[in-house]
């Protein structure tokens, strides 16, 4: 009975995680396909609509920084990854009702350390669940998220059709972060690894002082002199950097995607919804298939071959004068990043064995630096325009291929 209830557990707790990953990317693929439209009904200028995408990366990446190093391994982990999803619901709900780009702004901002804590703590105990998988597991991550992604664009074009508005999509939002809310209080790893190294322990030593000191050494925060530490003496540093840089091809691009179909492909909102959906869907598929690949094929490997695909298709994305051409190479192309993410993320987890909060303290570090990416995307498309702006995201590539 007890590997039966510990297995149960664990599949409840790996479902709990993964829906928490879903709903926020949920979020995420819904906002880049909205974009157009509360740019249309707020009357955004460009740099506005950068700094929508940049500046709240900026703002919750200072919020959420500390949280890596003060979260620690046990309830105090719990009870921030639970107020995380609170203010993640609530935020979504102040975006529907956003009559301003301040109000809108506002909302993003606290949008994002919010899911730092909600959905990287949540991570980081999935991660620290087990040590032996993490590349497989990061895939199976990657993998739901992909799966909200997909689904925001379609979401909203769903509602568009049955006449609601881009508001009424984040209310819906809104609603499925609740549900992620209670699946992670009832079975988040979080919560699960708090009862497990509890139970342990008093198994052990057949006290609850015992274990209520096991859960106390497990609650201690990492240091910022071990992060330093391991930003000195590990391969952390080439990680994060790898991070930032290929995010310019995933989010980045992905932010964008939507107003460059309507402004430069001259697609109308709903057909850059789809586009966006298409975008997304290639990306499911590529992260379907490297779940499968996983394990079996190095990850640098993976990382040259892929960066060379994308290389070779994204300028071709850019320079395609046929809107159906155009979403077929973009496909293309989010089939061959699809990998870089659970690649480079297990890779920054591997470098901090045991030390999950060190890096989601120096992903949120570098995540401030990151956000300049679409800030400078907006502001050079505003002085030059769109596609000369998005040409500049072509360094990614280039970059991994040499680096990683």
């Amino acid at each position: 009975m007890v590997p039966r209830r510990r297995g149960y557990l664990a599949a409840a707790s790996l479902a709990a995680a993964l829906c928490v990953e879903f709903v926020d990317e949920l979020a995420d693929g819904t906002k880049g396909a909205a974009l157009p439209l509360i740019s249309g009904q707020l009357h955004l200028t460009y740099g506005q609509i950068g700094l929508l995408i940049g500046l709240p990366l900026v703002l919750g990446g200072l919020i959420e920084l500390p949280l890596g190093l003060v979260a620690g391994h046990g309830r105090r982990r719990s009870r921030l990854v639970l107020a995380g999803g609170a203010v993640v619901l609530a935020s979504l709900a102040a975006v529907a009702f956003a009559d301003s780009f301040g109000v809108l702004m506002l909302a993003f901002v606290l949008f994002f350390p919010a899911s730092g804590a909600f959905v990287s703590l949540t991570e980081a105990a999935l991660m620290d669940a087990d040590p032996a998988r993490q590349q497989q597991r990061m895939a199976a991550w990657n993998l739901a998220g992909s799966s909200g992604a997909v689904a925001g664009p379609l979401l909203l074009a769903a509602v568009l059709a049955v006449g609601g508005s881009w508001r009424a999509c984040y209310l819906v939002l809104a609603v499925g972060a609740g549900v992620a809310v209670v699946a992670a209080a009832w079975a988040g790893p979080a919560r699960t690894k708090l009862h497990g190294a509890a139970g342990a322990s008093a198994r052990a030593t057949g006290a609850s002082t015992s274990a209520s000191t096991a859960e106390t050494k497990a609650d201690q925060p990492a240091s910022l002199r071990e992060a330093l530490r391991a930003l000195r003496t590990g391969d952390t540093a080439r990680w994060l950097v790898l991070l930032q840089v290929s995010d310019l091809l995933l989010d980045v691009l992905t932010g964008f995607v939507g107003v460059y179909l309507v402004d430069v492909a001259h697609a109308g909102p709903a057909l850059a919804a789809i586009g966006v959906a298409i975008r997304l869907g290639a990306g499911l598929l590529g992260d379907a298939v490297f779940v499968f690949l996983s394990g079996r094929v190095s990850a640098r490997v993976v990382l040259r071959a892929s960066s060379i695909a994308a290389g070779l298709l994204f300028p071709a994305f850019l320079i395609a004068p046929w809107l159906p051409a155009k979403l077929a190479i973009l496909a293309a192309l989010s089939v061959a990043t699809a990998c870089w993410y659970p690649v480079l993320q297990a890779g920054l987890y591997g470098s901090v064995p045991g030390r999950s909060g060190i890096a989601v303290f120096w992903s949120s570090a570098a995540g401030i630096a990151g956000a300049t990416g679409p800030l400078a995307v907006g502001f050079v498309a505003a002085r030059f325009g769109l596609t000369p702006a998005l040409a500049c995201l072509a360094v990614a590539p280039a970059a991994l291929f040499f680096l990683s």
